[in-house]
């Protein structure tokens, strides 16, 4: 019997870890003005749920008879309160992590300090919390440092807030007193990126509505501040995104073996899988995925794995390898709000060292487009960020950033800058969308970063060039959905014109994501940023007498009127290429379109995304009902009276139709 009281107990303790292990964790922070209450609310917690241990209740007992600032046995700040300075002036400095948990989850929480003069340190706590408690007392209301600390939050994008009115039992549970912070709270919330705030009132030191309902607050019916916490959804969103996997090592133990390691910060490796090697722009396969414990078929967010490669490229610490349909942006410029931790003030152009994924490159600080005046709002122009300030600045980095917005992703969209010399962290930074930035100048405007900037001319006339190639410069701008054909006759339609002796080039959108665009991605603004940089090249072609055919999915009719504002309308030429979209489907070999289906692409035209049929081509081709052929012969027909050479061109060319990537 003793035997089997044994197994069982084995069997009830593997279910138990096993329970435990499956748990969610949420991890949390706590902001607020100084003397709000931070502190004293997670110690009631900690004590409320079984984390704190009998021994440390004990010297908790004798810490709270030197230390303690209330006349109770215990104060419950002091479980956090660990430096000496902290206990002797009743203040948070430092960071204070602690962990407990309930039958529903596990919990990782960070008490930051109140005071102004240690808000960097309230910023490291958000930086990776998925909620925030932000505490008010209830006397005193909204103070400026809430108001700072609730930008901090918004600007950290941390995705939840609760809103705890503390320090109730003080105010005698007067819920007119709630009621008027709650709205003066939601009104400042409303001019922030604040999606969930939850408000309860509360008490810490006498433990109201912490984690049991309080009797002397009968008006209030929602929930307790740990079922807030409780209950917060926490949508797994690192495996929805795209895979980024930052190398951390090269692993190479004998000759036989290449790996590359590190952790992967958000979507999963797949063996099989095709990804790229950034930022190269080499494709290639995962061939293995190798843990201590074995090989691995696919390694979700947050795995710390060994990869190897199919092919043997160059991959060296701080690349990243990806997944071929979402890939971050590639660049050396980069748009960022920084958070000035240092004393010793912001140099516009001096050498930092930034620290970003697993990468280290030097950055200087371009400029700085504006200090935020936290309290109002406002931006304020200045020159520099003194410590504790948080401005839009303009970065520029040595080694190209492979990096997605910080709202996208945390891990990929923030970095540190440290100086060179002292080693000091002076500032934290998070990576902007600058094309999705409303008050950023419209790049199609043709506005100037500079009043001094000159347009030099050639001596070399348009009509010598044209005379030279015997045609007209021209570019035919060539659209339709990914698979209608475009990249097809493109090439087609070079190889006829240059049999026929003119000179003429393909300006493929896919290509132009291997080289000019490598930093932008699909969505609606940065595809307007592709076809603004497409047409300026089409015109400098077009300047040296060319002909330039470009290919480009180019959904948006406002955004093809501008290309062709850009390029003259003298000079454009417009031709769409209709295809229904069960033909481009049937046509797609890289699977994109049931990428899109399935949502893994957004903002894919004629899928997730609407394409704006054209009004004012010169030619509607149907590559769905057409051969290669009789879609070029009629091409050139219409072309000839433009282009005499082509009066006498042959069109008997081979190919079929493909499907091409979504430009």
């Amino acid at each position: 019997m003793l035997w089997k009281h044994s197994l069982d107990s084995v069997d009830q303790t593997r279910e138990y870890l096993r329970q435990d292990q499956g748990k969610e964790v949420l991890r949390l922070t706590t902001c607020g003005s100084v003397d709000d209450g931070k502190s004293t609310l997670i110690g009631r917690l900690l004590l409320e749920t079984g984390a704190v241990y009998d021994d440390q209740i004990a010297s908790l007992e004798r810490d709270s008879e030197k230390h303690g600032t209330v006349d109770l046995p215990l104060d419950p700040a002091l479980l956090l309160d660990g430096l000496e300075d902290e206990r002797q002036q009743g203040i948070t400095i430092d960071v204070a992590y602690r962990y407990f948990q309930t039958e529903k989850r596990k919990f990782i929480i960070a008490d930051s300090p109140g005071h102004q003069q240690y808000t960097r340190n309230m910023a490291t706590a958000a930086s990776t919390a998925q909620l925030a408690i932000i505490l008010v007392d209830a006397r005193h209301g909204l103070l400026p440092q809430t108001r700072r600390h609730s930008y901090i939050v918004s600007l950290l994008g941390v995705p939840h807030v609760v809103l705890a009115v503390n320090k109730m039992d003080l105010v005698e549970y007067d819920q007119a007193v709630f009621r008027h912070i709650v709205a003066a709270y939601r009104e400042f919330a409303g001019t922030l990126d604040l999606p969930d705030v939850q408000c309860v009132p509360l008490s810490g030191l006498a433990g109201d509505n912490v984690t049991r309902r309080s009797l002397r607050m009968p008006w209030y019916d929602g929930p307790t501040l740990l079922e807030r916490l409780e209950y917060t959804p926490l949508g797994d969103v690192e495996r929805s995104r795209g895979l980024r996997f930052p190398v951390q090592r090269v692993s190479r133990p004998d000759s036989s073996f290449r790996g590359y390691s590190g952790t992967v910060i958000a979507g999963s490796l797949r063996v099989g899988e095709q990804v790229l090697v950034l930022p190269r722009g080499r494709t290639t396969q995962i061939q293995s995925i190798v843990t201590f414990d074995g090989e691995l078929g696919q390694a979700g967010a947050g795995a710390a794995v060994t990869v190897t490669l199919a092919d043997q490229i160059d991959v060296a610490r701080g690349d990243m390898i990806v997944d071929l349909d979402s890939p971050p942006r590639v660049g050396r410029q980069l748009e960022a709000d920084l958070v000035w931790m240092s004393e010793q003030p912001l140099v516009p152009g001096k050498s930092y060292w930034m620290k970003h994924t697993t990468r280290r490159t030097s950055a200087e600080v371009q400029i700085v487009l504006h200090r935020v005046e936290i309290t109002t709002g406002q931006h304020v122009e200045t020159a520099t960020l003194r410590m504790n300030e948080i401005g839009r600045c303009l970065v520029c980095t040595h080694d190209p950033i492979m990096h997605d917005p910080y709202r996208r992703d945390r891990r990929s969209g923030g970095f540190i800058l440290v100086d060179r010399v002292t080693h000091e962290t002076v500032a934290a930074g998070m990576i902007r969308d600058p094309l999705s930035d409303a008050a950023r100048p419209d790049a199609w405007s043709g506005q100037l970063r500079s009043g001094r900037l000159q347009r030099s001319t050639s001596r070399i006339s348009s009509e010598q060039r044209a005379e030279r190639f015997a045609h007209p410069p021209l570019t035919i701008l060539i659209t339709g959905l990914s698979g209608a054909g475009k990249t097809t006759l493109a090439y087609g339609l070079e190889e006829l014109l240059f049999d026929a002796g003119c000179a003429v080039t393909v300006l493929d959108g896919q290509n132009l994501r291997h080289g000019i665009s490598r930093d932008l991605g699909f969505s609606a603004d940065e595809r307007s940023e592709n076809l603004r940089r497409a047409a300026e090249i089409c015109r400098l072609i077009n300047d040296a007498g060319m002909i330039c055919l470009a290919a480009f999915v180019a959904p948006d009719a406002a955004i093809r009127e501008k290309a062709r504002q850009v390029i003259g309308a003298e000079r454009f030429l417009h031709i769409h290429l209709s295809a229904s979209l069960a033909v481009c489907r049937k046509r797609d070999l890289s699977g994109r379109y049931r990428a899109a289906d399935r949502g893994e692409i957004v903002n894919f035209p004629g899928v997730t995304s609407p394409y704006q049929e054209p009004e004012d081509a010169v030619l509607v081709i149907p590559t769905d009902r057409w051969s290669v052929e009789q879609c070029l012969s009629e091409i050139v027909r219409w072309l000839a009276p433009r282009i005499a050479a082509l009066e006498t061109a042959s069109t008997e060319v081979c190919g079929e139709f493909v499907c091409e990537e979504a430009t």
